[in-house]
């Protein structure tokens, strides 16, 4: 018997009212947010690193979903698994028997996870940190759990506790018990430790935020830190795992570091099926899991569904059989070293950092008059408006996604599709190339927009 639900036809007749439906029933800022920045855009398909408007031009994601795109959109491969696992009539999350997706995903897994033996399968990053956070304090038997400034875990209360940035927290306290120390300070690490109440450390390899990579040699010595105060080490690779940073896990830069939990998720999903995964020692698991009393002591109503399982071996399948990770180790240093190669005919453009395709492009407080003066209207108003100055056009005149890489951070950061090549490369390249000359004098139109973000900044709320 047919409902007559035609989906289709739904997004035909009703897909125009996307932002008006918005406003109206979800977080009203995001449209509002959208408009005052002019990416208020309306896209209706996407292939690969690609998306394409209601007009019909291709825009260049160099977003990818904040990550999750990270094979890129509607990946073939991934589709066809979906497709399978959708006609197979499996007898699914039947919650009383061991079904063999879940357990071939993690064999598979932990192939490129050495020195971890167990998965726990959930359904984003910020839960596959909160498993973390539980398993290690139920591990340890302490409550304390330290990051590192300007960190971001995810947005759940436990994953927000150990958030480095005050603007997500505010309004949510009280959170667990946690402490902050620097990307890279040893010192005061130890001086936590010391304290005897630390269950372990969660630090991302390359942060998010702004993309600062840990100094070499930090996670080694981190690493020997923990495990001399009985402390755990949480690697969280929800961003920059999967092969994102030229390697298969970004802490595998270092030499000799062996986490005791590693938490990914996004490119997993293919970007079709939310999931996440904490991958941990042997060990810490039968401490959370100690007796059969305690089977579901933790657990996740849909972590090990069929969907969400086919679509991350399908993933990993692609990994492999087309060297994802070298190509976004070759492409990304390909990038990298032309961007890097800018700094000097720039004045505004500071730095450009990162591992493969995760880079982070910083600009700063230029040397002639002119330009001093436009940067410092702008830093009067609010810190981080130059960036935005610079993803729009990027956007709306060479029809490049990006981001800012955080509130108040004069970087924009580029974390495109792993499948991107010296064609996206070079479009990037001369689209930025025509942005900077811009801004260091050309026509002056980037300069107009950035006076109507000052305007829009001091109006506040």
């Amino acid at each position: 018997m047919s409902s007559g639900f035609d989906l289709a036809k739904l997004l035909e007749e009703r897909g125009g009212e996307r932002y008006e439906l918005h406003a109206r029933h979800l977080n009203h800022q995001l449209p509002r947010m959208l408009r005052t920045i002019g990416f208020d855009r309306v896209y209706e398909r996407g292939e690969g690193a690609y998306l394409w408007d209601d007009e019909g031009g291709d825009y260049l994601d160099m977003l990818s979903g904040f990550g999750v795109m990270g094979l890129g959109r509607h990946h073939p491969v991934v589709r066809k698994a979906l497709h399978d696992v959708l006609d197979a009539p499996l007898a699914d999350l039947t919650r009383f028997d061991c079904p063999p997706l879940p357990g071939l995903l993690a064999e598979k897994l932990l192939a490129h996870s050495p020195h971890l033996d167990r998965v726990f399968f959930c359904n984003s990053g910020t839960e596959a940190v909160e498993t973390a956070l539980k398993f290690a304090r139920c591990a340890t038997g302490r409550p304390r759990i330290l990051h590192c400034d300007h960190a971001f875990h995810g947005l759940t209360a436990g994953s927000l506790s150990v958030n480095g940035e005050a603007g997500f927290r505010d309004g949510f306290a009280p959170l667990l018990p946690d402490t902050a120390v620097g990307l890279g300070d040893l010192a005061a690490l130890e001086r936590e430790l010391a304290r005897g109440d630390v269950a372990g450390f969660v630090v991302e390899p390359i942060q998010g935020k702004g993309v600062h990579e840990a100094p070499p040699g930090f996670l080694p010595a981190a690493q020997e830190l923990l495990r001399r105060h009985g402390a755990l080490l949480i690697a969280d690779e929800v961003q920059t795992g999967l092969g994102r940073t030229g390697d298969f896990y970004a802490y595998q830069h270092d030499d000799g570091v062996e986490p005791d939990l590693v938490c990914v998720a996004k490119a997993l999903s293919g970007g079709y099926v939310p999931v996440g995964a904490t991958l941990g020692k042997d060990w810490i698991f039968r401490k959370v899991y100690s007796s059969m009393d305690r089977v579901l002591v933790h657990s996740a109503s849909f972590g090990s569904n069929a969907q969400a399982m086919a679509a991350g071996l399908a993933v990993l399948s692609v990994i492999e059989d087309e060297q994802v990770v070298a190509n976004a180790r070759a492409t990304g240093d390909s990038l990298r070293t032309r961007l890097a190669a800018l700094v000097d005919r720039y004045e505004l453009l500071h730095e450009v950092r990162g591992r493969g395709l995760m880079i982070g492009i910083e600009f700063g407080r230029p040397a002639s008059l002119k330009l001093r003066g436009r940067w410092s209207m702008l830093q009067a108003a609010r810190k981080g408006l130059f960036a935005q100055m610079v993803a729009v056009p990027l956007l709306q005149r060479h029809r490049i996604l990006t981001q800012v890489s955080g509130d108040r951070l004069e970087v924009i950061k580029l974390i495109p599709p792993l499948i991107v090549g010296e064609r996206e490369v070079d479009r990037f390249v001369g689209a930025f190339t025509a942005v900077m000359d811009d801004a260091h004098g050309g026509s002056g139109l980037m300069w107009d927009f950035g006076k109507t973000l000052v305007k829009q900044a001091i109006a506040g709320h």
